[in-house]
């Protein structure tokens, strides 16, 4: 088994890492304040990513992405989770369900957004269809070549910001896998309205919307793949997505623990340093070792994911444990800076709030552990 990064994961560790510390980290306070990116900023933000060769990474270099695989990607996601959601967004975008686009969809939605002159959302959560995708009662008919869309999501990430909608919808009958279908839409078309959503205690200025579709009529050249298609879609980008969220839980949590190593080295009690109490040292040890623990769990399916092995079982381990891992480090960064750790003018009382969110979203940890465990009794049978 061999460990080692070859000289051009390096490089691209290096370049990530200083460009999160140089471009993103200072503005953390004031997105925090605000509970907004502003605008000139976030332009700024993104025209350096694109500059710098991290926006859109996840493309093939043909089409003008970033031409990252697997392994490289989940580095470089590694390095954004050191920084909040809403400014690590601003790189790390669009979605790489966009490879699915066709035809006149390739120079209308895909291409711009790569390079970085259109944006996408992803709608598939509605009131009453979370984990349970299949559940989903917002529906796309066929009327006159078109296609009609009626229903509720929310949810939906920096839909606010979005210029078009990646948008799931039940098109045909039976509840199965085959009856959703995904679409494009854009952000004016007439019967899209969308609303800022409910405030949230984790991830400010990344902001989380709700999208209601009245008759909403969209042309027939909206279907994004194949009719019925919409669930595979859908499964091929939370494989993905689950990775990403273990790389991001990983980055953050490093932070964290240098946070938590950096002030029982330097809090005196008793004359000490609190980290001499083995209270506070056997802390910092098991921080460290869950950290390792997650960080090689989640390598290890982005390796196979390079090599079109990863299975479902592997995205949701790394999911599962990276996510579950930062909350504990969070809270114990909390219990090692004491009061002091749930003032707002240190980080850590951020990165613990923040923390919570990622045994939510792209599927909760119930889910992963539903996956996995399915899996494992598969394969005797059961």
């Amino acid at each position: 088994m061999d460990f080692a990064l070859s000289e051009e994961h390096r490089a691209i560790i290096e370049t990530v890492r200083s460009f999160v510390r140089r471009e993103l980290v200072p503005h953390e306070d004031l997105v925090e304040r605000l509970d907004e990116v502003p605008d000139d900023l976030a332009r700024e933000i993104r025209g350096k990513a694109i500059a710098a060769g991290l926006y859109a990474a996840n493309f093939p270099a043909e089409i003008g992405g970033g031409g990252l695989d697997a392994l490289s990607l989940t580095l470089a996601e590694r390095e954004l989770g050191w920084t909040s959601y809403a400014l690590q967004a601003l790189v790390t975008r669009p979605s790489n369900i966009l490879q699915a686009c066709q035809g006149d969809q390739v120079r209308n939605y895909l291409l711009p957004a790569i390079r970085g002159e259109r944006h996408d959302c992803l709608a598939m959560t509605e009131p009453g269809a979370g984990s349970d995708v299949r559940s989903m009662t917002t529906t796309a008919r066929r009327a006159d070549g078109d296609w009609v869309i009626n229903g509720t999501k929310h949810f939906i990430s920096h839909a606010d910001m979005a210029d078009f909608v990646v948008l799931f919808a039940v098109t045909g009958t039976g509840g199965g896998r085959s009856a959703i279908s995904a679409f494009l839409v854009d952000h004016d078309t007439p019967g899209l309205t969308v609303r800022r959503g409910r405030p949230s205690v984790s991830h400010r200025g990344y902001h989380h919307c709700e999208l209601s579709f009245t008759d909403c009529r969209v042309p027939g050249s909206a279907l994004l793949g194949t009719e019925g298609r919409g669930f595979d879609l859908l499964s091929e980008w939370l494989g993905a997505s689950r990775l990403t969220v273990a790389a991001f839980s990983v980055g953050r949590a490093r932070r964290v623990l240098e946070l938590a190593t950096g002030w029982a080295a330097t809090r005196r009690q008793f004359g000490r340093p609190v980290g001499q109490f083995q209270g506070v040292g056997f802390s910092l040890a098991d921080m460290a070792t869950e950290l390792e623990a997650a960080e090689l769990l989640t390598l290890r399916a982005a390796w196979r994911l390079t090599q079109d092995q990863m299975s479902d079982s592997d995205a949701a381990m790394a999911k599962l444990y990276a996510s579950e891992m930062l909350g504990r480090l969070t809270d114990q960064a909390v219990q090692i800076f004491g009061g002091m750790g749930l003032m707002s003018d240190l980080p850590i009382e951020r990165f613990w709030r923040d923390a919570r969110v990622e045994r939510i979203w792209d599927g909760t940890s119930e889910i992963q552990r539903h996956i996995i465990s399915r899996s494992m009794l598969r394969e005797r049978g059961a």
